[in-house]
C-alpha cells in the first residue's frame, strides 16, 4: 500500500470516505496515533476509567411471556420503556448459534479488500438497500466518528438474496426474520399498556421500514480521544442489537451520568426509539446512548432498525392525548422526520425537537 499523508486533512477524508477505505483501511495502513479529524472534543470523550455499570442490564427472559408469569414479563418490559428505554433479552426465539454466525460474517465483510466494500459507497452502490460508509454524516461532524459499517435495507426476501454483500446476506435475513414475532410482541406489549390495540394494517405501517447493519469498530491506538457513535437516540419504533463480547454501549441515566450495557452472550439489546416516545406522547423514553472505541481488539455490532413506512404518519396516539390531556409532539409524516434526523450530526436526543408540538 502507498503511504498515504494522513496529516494533509483532505487527503485523510478522501481516504477514508471518499474512496471507502474507512477507518480500517487507515488502521492498516500502519497508522498508529489519532488523526486530528478524529479526535473528540473533550466535551464529548468518553471516560473508561470507573466506568459505571447499568443495573437495568439484568436480561429480561422472554421465554415466560406464554405463561403464567405473563404479566411480570410484561410489567418488566414496561418499566424498562418508560424509565431507561433500554432492556436486554434472553430466550427472544433467535438461536445463539445464529448470533455468533451473525459476528462471524461482520468481521467477514469487513475483512474484505477495500474496493470490495467501496462498490456499496453511497454514490456508486448498485443497489438503493445497500450503503456502505464510515462514521454518521461526516461531512457535517466536528469530528469524525471512528466506525465503518453496512446498511441493509429490506424490502423483500428476494431482494436482500440477489443485493445485499454476498458475505452477509444470508445470516443478516435469518437475522431480521427470526428476530420480528419478538419485536411485535414486544411492541404490542407496549402498545396494550397504554390502552392500544394497533390493527395489523397500523402495526405493519409502523414498522415497514426495516434494516441491518452492520459496524465495525476497529482497533484504536488512543480510544479516550475517540467515540465509535456520537450521543443520539434512534428515529425507529424499536431498534434490537446484537453486542459482540468486547463492550463498549453507552447509554444516559436521568441523572445525567453514563453507564454501559453490559454484553451477555446469547443475549439481544432492544432500545426505544423517537417513535415510539412519540406515539406513547411521552410515556415510552427513547433511549440516548453512543459507543466508546477499544485497543483490545476490533468490535463488532449487528443492530436491526424497525420504523414506520415514509408514507406514515406518526403523533401521539388519540387514545393516549384522551388520557394526557395534552398532545406534547405534533402528527407529522415519517419522511419528514427522517429527513431531518439524517441531515443532522449526531447531538443527543435534538432530533425529537423537530416533533415537540409548538
Amino acid at each position: 500500500m502507498a503511504i498515504i499523508n494522513f496529516e494533509d486533512q483532505t487527503t485523510l477524508y478522501n481516504f477514508v470516505v471518499k474512496e471507502g477505505n474507512g477507518v480500517k483501511g487507515m488502521i492498516d495502513s500502519g497508522l498508529s496515533s489519532v488523526p486530528q479529524p478524529f479526535v473528540q472534543p473533550i466535551s464529548e470523550r468518553i471516560p473508561t476509567q470507573n466506568a459505571l455499570k447499568c443495573e437495568a442490564s439484568q436480561p429480561i427472559d422472554l421465554s415466560h411471556l406464554n405463561g403464567p408469569h405473563h404479566k411480570e414479563v410484561a410489567k418488566q418490559i414496561v418499566e424498562a420503556a418508560e424509565t431507561l428505554g433500554f432492556f436486554q433479552v434472553v430466550n427472544h426465539g433467535v438461536s445463539v448459534e445464529l448470533l455468533e454466525l451473525l459476528k462471524t460474517s461482520a468481521h467477514e465483510f469487513f475483512a474484505q479488500a477495500p474496493e470490495e466494500k467501496a462498490i456499496y459507497l453511497k454514490e456508486v452502490s448498485p443497489s438503493k438497500l445497500v450503503k456502505y460508509g464510515t462514521s454518521f454524516v461526516p461531512d457535517k461532524e466536528k469530528a469524525i466518528e471512528w466506525k465503518d459499517y453496512v446498511s441493509m435495507m429490506y424490502t423483500s426476501d428476494h431482494e436482500a438474496l440477489q443485493h445485499w454483500p454476498q458475505p452477509c446476506r444470508e445470516v443478516a435475513l435469518k437475522f431480521m426474520k427470526s428476530s420480528m414475532e419478538m419485536v411485535k410482541n414486544v411492541v404490542n406489549i407496549l402498545m396494550e399498556n397504554v390502552g392500544v390495540k394497533l390493527e395489523e394494517e397500523r402495526m405493519n405501517g409502523l414498522m415497514g421500514t426495516k434494516m441491518v447493519n452492520m459496524n465495525y469498530y476497529p482497533t484504536c491506538p488512543s480510544p479516550e480521544l475517540t467515540i465509535g457513535v456520537g450521543r443520539h437516540s434512534d428515529m425507529g419504533m424499536l431498534t434490537v442489537l446484537l453486542q459482540d463480547g468486547i463492550g463498549g454501549l453507552y447509554v444516559k441515566l436521568d441523572n445525567g451520568e453514563w453507564a454501559e450495557i453490559p454484553p451477555v452472550h446469547g443475549a439481544l439489546v432492544i432500545n426505544i426509539g423517537d417513535t415510539m416516545q412519540i406515539l406513547s406522547n411521552g410515556k415510552y423514553k427513547s433511549a440516548e446512548h453512543r459507543v466508546r472505541t477499544t485497543n483490545i481488539g476490533s468490535r463488532v455490532s449487528v443492530p436491526i432498525f424497525t420504523a414506520p413506512n415514509p408514507s406514515e404518519k406518526i403523533g401521539p396516539l388519540p387514545e393516549v392525548v384522551k388520557r394526557d390531556g395534552v398532545a406534547r409532539y405534533k402528527e407529522l409524516l415519517f419522511q419528514d422526520y427522517m429527513n431531518n434526523f439524517f441531515g443532522q450530526p449526531h447531538d443527543g436526543k435534538k432530533s425529537l425537537d423537530f416533533a415537540r408540538a409548538e
